[in-house]
């Protein structure tokens, strides 16, 4: 099972590259993406994902505007070569590493295409290695970096063009192992009510970003958490390396969220990343836009990740905001555009936030209660 990337010195076992050194079914690389209005106006989200050992690739674009969230479904057979980062009419070209990517959705019966350009503004952020077992068993294991761009080019949906010049994203890889695909089959029931809770906050600046990231138990104790100041850079070229040696890590970091009634949304945040000198850095964010997760398969009920649709099947979906139930699950995982303060600066940014079970801090006592 060769592939081009065979010719390179870069193999970490004795296999070919294309050959996961864990046979683990959940192991899994994914390409992430956001980008959104300066004002709220717009958000849209893409994700693609290889499953090496259960054979497939899947990918999703979507974009929430006016109200409304229109969504592209895809899923293949996995490719042979890793590099074949594309399924029927979507491909990402990684035209220049870690500094542009280029998203093309060519015209399709969902209506929903796409011609992107992901140019970096930052280095990339290595996040700390997350790894999570439950019952004595690897759930999650995982490298993860962000990276701050801006996005050029069109969005095409509805009928209607979607221009962008400029305008602030993300871009997150992670690759290792996580649940993906059905439930495995057989296992002991669980001993206690399952939960999942996870904030992640890259926010723009003038001359910089912060980047804020955590996993916490259901006692509200973090089991994982990751901050950052990055430089920022005007051109591409500016940036010094793949790595930043001026990206300032943040050791402690606190956060403090006030919930919508009846939801498990934000209607406020506080972050605040304190510096190694006892500097406070107190970013207050303000909801603009909330965009729901599933519309890249996160939790989807059809179209959620690693599930086999067959050699190649794409979909559309549209939806209104105000139809959906906040509570059902395959509704709680969002990304919410938030106005973001610090300092008397102004920035701008995503509040990423999936709580599922209980969690003492929010007052969650269930699966799926909202906030009092």
């Amino acid at each position: 099972m060769l592939s081009r990337f065979d010719d390179f010195a870069i193999h970490q076992t004795p296999e070919p590259i294309a050959v996961k050194a864990t046979a683990d079914r959940n192991a899994y690389d994914r390409y992430w993406f956001n980008g959104y209005g300066e004002d709220g106006e717009f958000y849209f989200g893409i994700g693609m994902g290889l499953y090496p050992n259960l054979g497939i690739l899947d990918c999703g674009f979507s974009i929430a505007i006016d109200g409304e969230q229109h969504a592209f479904h895809g899923s293949r057979r996995a490719p042979l070569d890793p590099s074949e980062t594309e399924c029927g009419p979507f491909r990402l070209e990684i035209i220049e590493p870690m500094r542009k990517i280029r998203l093309l959705i060519d015209d399709n019966q969902t209506g929903i295409s796409a011609d992107l350009m992901f140019t970096a503004r930052t280095a990339c952020v290595e996040e700390g290695r997350q790894t999570r077992h439950m019952n004595g068993r690897i759930m999650m294991d995982a490298t993860r970096f962000a990276q701050f761009g801006r996005w050029s080019g069109e969005v095409r949906y509805a009928g209607k063009t979607l221009k962008v010049d400029g305008c602030p994203g993300t871009k997150d890889r992670s690759w290792g192992i996580r649940p993906v695909g059905a439930p495995d089959p057989g296992p002991a029931p669980a001993q206690e009510i399952p939960g999942f809770f996870f904030l992640w906050a890259p926010v723009h600046w003038q001359d910089r970003c912060t980047h804020f990231g955590r996993f916490e138990e259901a006692t509200g104790m973090p089991w994982h958490t990751d901050g950052a100041i990055v430089p920022a850079y005007d051109s591409p070229d500016e940036i010094p390396g793949i790595e930043d040696p001026g990206l300032e890590r943040i050791h402690t970091a606190e956060r403090r969220i006030e919930y919508v009634p009846g939801t498990r949304q934000a209607k406020r945040a506080e972050i605040v990343l304190v510096q190694d000198d006892g500097t406070r850095n107190e970013i207050t964010l303000e909801p603009l836009l909330l965009f729901r997760m599933k519309g890249i398969g996160y939790q989807h009920p059809e179209w959620s990740h690693g599930r086999w649709k067959g050699e190649l099947a794409i979909a559309g979906e549209s939806w209104r905001a105000a139809d959906m139930d906040p509570l059902a699950l395959e509704n709680l995982h969002i990304q919410q555009v938030m106005r973001a303060t610090m300092n008397g600066e102004k920035g701008i940014g995503v509040l990423e936030q999936i709580a599922i079970g209980p969690h003492v801090p929010s007052g969650f006592t269930d699966l799926f209660g909202g906030a009092k």
